[in-house]
């Protein structure tokens, strides 16, 4: 059985070892969330053996892996905040292959090395923990999650609405899965149009959805009245008009919210995004790829990760890491 390293954010990387038989990798997760720099050397050493296959699981840092372009085994990047760095779709093609999260930034990632063939669209999903756990609905709707002026302000002012607009309305932090069932609606905001896990977990948990209509295949995967609500993000007097109606109707409520549940069961948990990359994965010219890429190892310094080194060299001056990219943007591959 071959075997897989998971760096980073571990995701669903975990779950691919719980796959049912047949499978063809055996998956070691070495999480880290604060910025490092490793060579080769150092994730052997992380892992205690040679990977056939590495991923390296978005975790918003600067780039991680040094001489990434000469690395003897198939590399993969497991994008997930591509709303957020711009430099990502350039950082990629080091790589062999790619997920991303978000749909419409599928085309982005599409360059010298990476086909349609090469980058799995992979959504947002919910853990095997986000179950519905009965309470009194003791609020009208809730919003778990960050309220900060300085941080989300366009997130903070249409909360601030909401809390005027409706009495029974709540913003809080902390444990989701017991908070979502204490309320009638669950409200979701998305600061970027992206797709946020918060879809997926307030679902899987079996409440009644209130989130915005934006792209990245949201419609495809659930349907507006029969497995959450969709508001237009600009139209306020519109989301507090649905949300009145909702709030008078507990059946149509709990309707919604059981078919929103059964749909995250079938289809989108963390197994079914682990079983997906699975298949994907293991239909890859792993050789063929890993040749090439070795092949092509000074084009991928030269014109990829150089000016990313030299990029953060600059952003992290006041660091030591600033030395680090800097020697790694002179000494090229090995």
């Amino acid at each position: 059985m071959k075997r897989l390293l998971w760096l980073g954010n571990p995701l669903f990387g975990s779950i691919v070892n719980r796959l049912p038989e047949p499978r063809e990798f055996e998956t070691t997760v070495v999480t880290f969330h604060k910025p490092r720099i490793l060579a080769w050397e150092d994730v052997t050493a992380l892992a205690g053996f040679q990977p056939d296959v590495l991923v390296f699981g978005d975790n918003s840092s600067p780039p991680a892996l040094l001489g990434l372009e000469s690395y003897p085994c198939l590399t993969v990047f497991a994008c997930v905040d591509s709303h957020v760095h711009s430099w990502y779709p350039l950082y990629a093609q080091a790589f062999d292959l790619c997920t991303v999260n978000l749909r419409d930034h599928l085309p982005q990632f599409l360059g010298p090395r990476l086909d349609a063939s090469r980058v799995l669209w992979s959504p947002p999903f919910a853990w095997d923990e986000d179950e519905f756990i009965p309470a009194e609905k003791t609020l009208d709707m809730i919003f778990v999650g960050k309220d900060d002026p300085l941080l989300t302000p366009g997130r903070s002012a249409v909360l601030a609405e909401l809390r005027r607009r409706f009495p029974g309305f709540c913003c809080a932090t902390g444990n989701y899965r017991a908070m979502f069932p204490t309320a009638r609606l669950v409200f979701n905001y998305s600061d970027h149009g992206d797709m946020n896990f918060r879809i997926f977990e307030a679902l899987a948990c079996r409440s009644c959805l209130l989130t915005p209509r934006i792209g990245h295949g949201l419609v495809d995967m659930f349907t507006h009245g029969e497995e959450l609500f969709l508001y237009d993000p600009g139209d306020f007097e519109g989301l507090c008009a649905l949300a009145e109606r909702l709030l008078a109707d507990a059946p149509l409520r709990e309707r919604v919210a059981a078919a929103g549940q059964a749909k995250v069961d079938a289809l989108h948990r963390a197994r079914n995004r682990a079983a997906a990359f699975a298949a994907w994965l293991a239909g890859q010219p792993a050789p063929e790829l890993l040749e090439r890429r070795r092949r092509e190892a000074r084009a991928i310094h030269a014109q990829v990760l150089k000016p990313l080194y030299l990029h953060w060299s600059q952003a992290l001056a006041d660091t030591p890491l600033a030395q680090v990219y800097l020697d790694a943007a002179r000494k090229g591959p090995r």
